[in-house]
């Protein structure tokens, strides 16, 4: 059985489509669906690709007002429903697909559209190009959404105005100046829904890439107001607490100059690709109060042309007693990923403490 994530787009994923088409859509073929959709290139079509494939072949079956179809289609989705057909499925990404590229140029229609579609499946890719065009207007509404009162909707203004959402078209405006988002994430700040709270947490961070000032003024302005709240800001503070920023250290209380690193080791100075990495060190707290102690460390990687790039892992975040002292050992994977192509030779190692990079050794990474 194949694995490919393409292949949501299967023979069973289009005949259980058609049969609800079937009884939404007056004019649907059902055989002339199909054979349309499985063309000669369909094999050889990425994920993507078989999203907007689907899109196209499914138009010519629909009204050709662009306003009737928005209202068919909500038959669609509620016929879904009605079968338990796809609720938040991947392969339903094709509605969005279709706004998109047959509702540009009707704001009104396609507003509605989207407010009822991303409650089947999420509109956060096919909304940014209405974004783009619209500009002011749809971010009105987006702000709108954020008080709707379904979180998947609510959820989509966050998510949908991402300045950097991941596999998406930038918002390049945005990521100058975040400010028209600024009120939308405070209306979401104490949301209930955890999902809608994660895509905050994520926003802020995008946020901070570009502005970290911002980031830190709304982690002052936030503090305390409410648990899920704190939350919230310190999972989008992460991007800066990985870079070791001062401003948002100090906020979180994290300073190093009274904790003491010994006795750093690399137990496999030469480690081979897809083996692991061993390393250790003892660390002690040398105040005499308790403190919260943030561990990281950060690999530098070998880059294709000899330099080094670097990544930081956390170890963790907890408070350690007055003059505690403990062992740290951890291992990290050089197993072949797709993300990722090891290049063997010299790279490097560091101890992070509460920001500050502490101590930095040199391994062998070879074949």
């Amino acid at each position: 059985m194949s694995s490919l994530l393409k292949d949501i787009y299967s023979p069973a994923f289009y005949d259980r489509l058609s049969d609800v088409l079937l009884e939404t859509v007056s004019s649907f073929d059902k055989k002339k669906f199909v054979t349309q959709i499985f063309d000669k290139d369909f094999e050889h079509k990425e994920l993507k690709a078989r999203m907007k494939h689907t899109a196209q072949i499914l138009h010519p079956f629909l009204p050709e007002d662009y306003g009737e179809t928005v209202d068919l289609l909500f038959e669609i989705i509620t016929g879904l429903r009605k079968n338990k057909t796809g609720e938040d499925g991947l392969a339903f990404m094709f509605l969005p697909d279709y706004i998109e590229t047959y509702g540009m140029n009707d704001y009104e229609n396609s507003v509605r559209a989207i407010e009822f579609i991303t409650q089947f499946v999420s509109c956060e890719f096919s909304v940014r190009p209405f974004i783009l065009k619209y500009g002011d207007r749809m971010l009105a509404q987006m702000t709108a959404w954020s008080l709707h009162e379904s979180h998947k909707v609510r959820r989509l203004s966050s998510e949908g105005t991402r300045p950097r959402l991941p596999w998406a078209m930038a918002l390049p405006e945005l990521k100058k100046n975040p400010a028209p988002v600024l009120p939308l994430l405070e209306n979401l700040k104490n949301d209930p829904s955890e999902w809608v709270r994660r895509s905050v947490a994520n926003h802020i961070n995008d946020i901070a890439k570009d502005n970290p000032d911002i980031v830190i003024e709304m982690a002052k302005r936030w503090k305390g107001l409410h648990k899920e709240t704190d939350a919230i800001i310190k999972h989008g503070c992460r991007t800066l607490l990985k870079q070791g920023h001062p401003e948002i250290l100090k906020h979180y209380g994290l300073e190093s100059k009274d904790i003491q690193i010994t006795e750093f080791e690399i137990s496999t100075p030469v480690t081979l690709i897809g083996g692991d990495l061993h390393f250790s060190y003892y660390l002690h707290n040398q105040e005499q109060k308790e403190q919260i102690i943030r561990l990281e460390y950060g690999l530098y990687y070998r880059r294709q042309n000899g330099t080094l790039s670097k990544k930081v892992f956390k170890i963790s975040e907890k408070i350690y007693q007055a003059g505690e002292k403990v062992k740290v050992s951890r291992k990290q994977s050089f197993k072949l990923i797709t993300t990722r192509k090891f290049y063997p030779g010299l790279q490097q190692l560091s101890v992070i403490v509460n920001g500050e990079e502490k101590e930095v050794l040199d391994f062998e990474l070879s074949l």
